[in-house]
């Protein structure tokens, strides 16, 4: 960690997030830029434009494979003589032709194509690689730990507040899996959204390739190669530079996912606050400079904040890179660069959440302490059957017993049965509500 940071990133959470290099630093671009731009060279080869040796496959390949920091900065070193980055990545791969026997089949290297068929192809990739082995499973594995906590805590009767009013009694278990379905759902939403990529040319019309050999079926050869060379999905109308719908879908899904955790910290956060949690401490912690009693909810704020960065981020992201001037500006290529700052910070929230959760221990006593102080709550329920058995003006009846009223206690609210002019097996019937069983039905899980 560099205490000169000026990200939070690069500096305090360094090592939570240092990962994610291999997808959104410049090395990584780097990198995957290099990826297309050989694999472009090898289907070429494999449709007969050129001919590559095997022994000029196998150092082309080990050069995808053992891609170093070293040559990324040997590219970077040339893109300070062109001033052009993709430039600067086929000038390194003419080189490395260089040293095999396939030194004249250089020329093929980016054969006619413009940088964005190259950038909007790498960058799709870096972001298919990084959401499929980084962003969705630490997604998945958070809903996982809380559908364990969910059935840990299944039967566990608790005081609901609706409007932060004690309301009908719930089960923490089934509270939790209120979360549990709205990621699935939106997990499930995000891998229905393709990984879009652009490939055509400097217009997007194959203008150079067709010119060079007007009778290949360049649409097909360009929807074999990003599809299933690429393993994305190839847009087939489009200027010099991906759409980004797709791209901007999955940052809105990825908000969204963000948001329900938001959601996920305040509640949590306000069970703390009510007692209903206590909180594991570690020697050597402390909770308040002033306060020594303190065991602060800091991992649920702290992921609160973070993703609130994020959700920003990527609202800016989704809403700009749709949005580009005729064929193309420039706008697009500065804001890519940040795709993964919103990630590293969800990532960072969630590593957050997963420490929080881990501290959690629940407080029955307390929780059943608010139950038995909310008698209130069954009147619902009792006029609810008295609905059911026609008894006249149930509702008004309860609410003039209940409402606005404090320390309304089973007693009071077994005198109020009593006093109902109900058959015998009826009143028994009230009686046996009470909040610790009122609880209602939920969908097995």
């Amino acid at each position: 960690m560099s205490l000169t940071s000026i990200s939070p990133i690069d500096g305090r959470y360094h090592k939570q997030v240092q990962h994610l290099q291999e997808y959104y630093s410049e090395y990584a671009l780097i990198k995957y830029r290099v990826i297309v731009e050989i694999e472009y060279l090898f289907f070429l080869a494999e449709k007969k434009f050129l001919k590559l040796s095997p022994s000029a496959k196998k150092h082309l390949r080990s050069v995808i494979e053992n891609f170093s920091t070293e040559q990324a900065a040997a590219i970077k070193e040339i893109e300070k003589i062109t001033n052009h980055d993709v430039k600067a990545v086929e000038y390194f791969l003419k080189n490395e032709l260089e040293k095999t026997d396939a030194g004249d089949a250089k020329e093929w290297v980016h054969f006619g194509l413009t940088s964005q068929d190259v950038n909007n192809t790498a960058i799709p990739l870096l972001w298919k690689s990084s959401m499929e082995q980084e962003l969705m499973p630490a997604f998945a594995n958070l809903q996982s730990h809380l559908k364990e906590l969910a059935k840990k805590w299944k039967e566990i009767p608790m005081l609901a507040k609706t409007h932060g009013q004690p309301a009908s009694p719930t089960k923490l278990g089934k509270e939790l899996m209120v979360f549990v379905e709205r990621l699935e759902n939106q997990i499930r939403l995000f891998s229905y959204i393709p990984y879009a990529a652009k490939f055509g040319g400097a217009t997007g019309n194959f203008n150079a390739h067709h010119v060079a050999y007007p009778k290949t079926d360049w649409i097909r050869f360009g929807n074999e190669f990003v599809d299933e060379v690429l393993g994305l999905q190839r847009m087939q109308y489009t200027t010099q530079i991906e759409h980004y719908d797709n791209l901007a879908a999955h940052f809105d899904t990825i908000k969204r996912i963000n948001t329900i955790l938001l959601d996920l910290c305040r509640d949590i956060w306000a069970y703390i606050s009510m007692e209903y949690f206590k909180q594991k401490t570690k020697a050597g912690e402390v909770g308040s400079s002033a306060m020594p009693h303190k065991v602060n909810p800091i991992d649920f704020e702290n992921a609160e904040g973070n993703l609130g960065i994020a959700n920003a981020l990527l609202e800016h992201l989704s809403a700009k890179l749709p949005v580009s001037r005729l064929q193309r500006d420039l706008t697009d290529s500065t804001v890519l660069r940040n795709i993964g700052v919103p990630v590293a910070h969800t990532i960072i929230a969630i590593k957050s959440i997963e420490k929080g959760l881990g501290k959690l221990v629940l407080n029955e006593v307390k929780i059943k302490q608010d139950l038995d102080g909310n008698w209130a709550v069954v009147a619902e329920a009792i006029q609810t059957i008295l609905r059911r058995e026609k008894y006249p003006n149930p509702y008004e009846a309860l609410k003039a017993l209940t409402r606005g009223k404090e320390g309304i206690t089973k007693a009071a609210i077994h005198a109020f049965i009593k006093g109902l002019k109900i058959p015998a097996d009826l009143k028994k019937e009230l009686r046996q509500i009470t909040p610790f069983n009122y609880t209602g039905v939920t969908a097995k899980y």
